[in-house]
């Protein structure tokens, strides 16, 4: 989901969907935490002080996904080789 980061005051900040404040429980005056990635290009927000950041992408992923579909048989069959 696109949204716009809007002045508020001196600071800025975005807006975010009711949809998204029922499924999460977050309510007018929930503190959450804000962290970036490692490569600085997310920003994840999280209720927990404890936040996974990672930097692998929904394409990563989705490359991922074909590559494993197309080569099942070899990995399993190299899952299987006793040394």
């Amino acid at each position: 989901m696109k949204q716009k980061v809007i002045q508020i005051g001196n600071s800025v900040g975005v807006v975010i969907p009711k949809k998204y404040l029922r499924e999460t429980g977050l309510r007018e005056g929930s503190w959450i935490y804000v962290e970036k990635d490692p490569n600085g290009k997310t920003l994840m927000i999280s209720q927990d002080q404890e936040v996974f950041t990672s930097s692998i992408t929904p394409e990563f992923l989705k490359t991922l996904k074909k590559i494993n579909q197309k080569y099942r048989g070899a990995f399993e069959e190299l899952a299987n080789i006793k040394k």
